[in-house]
C-alpha cells in the first residue's frame, strides 16, 4: 500500500497559487523571491527522489508537462521517468511520458491507487485535488513549504471541510531565507 504525501510551496497566508510564474497570477513566481537554501533544496530533492509516482490535477500536470520534458538533470530525469497519474474530467490523450488519466469518482480512484502501488505518491500543488484530498482523509503526509510573505490574493491551500481534520507535526525546520518546512500527518482520534 502506497502513501498520499502532498507537498505545497504556500505562503504565510495560505496562497498557493502559482509560486513558479506558469500561470498568469499577480504575484507569479512569489517563491523564487527567496532563496532556499542547500538544505531546502536538498529536502525538495530527496522529496523528489524517494517518489514512486506523481498523482496531480489537470492544471499543475499541464504546467508541469510543459516544462519538465525538456529539462535535465537527475530531478528532472526522475520527474519525467516516474508513473504520473492526472485526475480529470477533460484531459483524453496526455502526451508526457507515463501519463495515465483517472477518470471518474476522484475519491475511489485515489484509494485504489494508493491501494495498487507502493511507496510515496506525491502531490504537487493541485489545490482542488488537495482539498478532496484533505476532505476524505486520504493525506498521509502533508509538507509545507512556507515561504515569509502575505501576498493577500490567490489560491488558498485549504477550503472548507465538513469537520476539523486534527493533524501532529512530525518535522519542522526553516532553512535559507526564513522559509520553514513542515511535515504533518494525521493525528490520531
Amino acid at each position: 500500500m502506497g502513501r498520499i504525501v502532498v507537498t505545497v510551496f504556500i505562503s504565510v497566508d495560505g496562497v498557493m497559487e502559482d509560486p513558479g510564474g506558469a500561470e498568469n497570477f499577480k504575484h507569479a513566481g512569489w517563491s523564487f523571491e527567496f532563496d532556499r537554501g542547500d538544505e531546502g533544496n536538498q529536502f525538495k530533492l530527496d522529496e523528489t527522489m524517494s517518489s514512486e509516482a506523481l498523482l496531480l490535477g489537470r492544471k499543475t500536470y499541464e504546467g508541469f508537462a510543459n516544462s519538465w520534458p525538456s529539462r535535465e538533470g537527475e530531478f528532472a530525469d526522475k520527474f519525467n521517468s516516474m508513473p504520473k497519474y492526472v485526475v480529470s474530467s477533460t484531459l483524453e490523450d496526455p502526451e508526457w511520458t507515463n501519463s495515465t488519466v483517472l477518470k471518474g469518482d476522484v475519491v475511489e480512484s485515489v484509494r485504489k491507487l494508493r491501494d495498487d502501488l507502493e511507496g510515496d505518491i506525491v502531490v504537487h500543488g493541485s489545490a482542488q485535488l488537495t482539498q478532496t484530498l484533505l476532505e476524505h482523509d486520504l493525506v498521509d503526509e502533508l509538507r509545507l513549504m512556507v515561504f515569509p510573505v502575505v501576498l493577500g490574493t490567490g489560491k488558498r491551500l485549504f477550503g472548507e471541510t465538513s469537520d476539523k481534520k486534527p493533524l501532529r507535526l512530525v518535522d519542522s525546520k526553516t532553512v535559507g531565507e526564513g522559509v520553514s518546512i513542515q511535515v504533518y500527518q494525521p493525528a490520531a482520534s
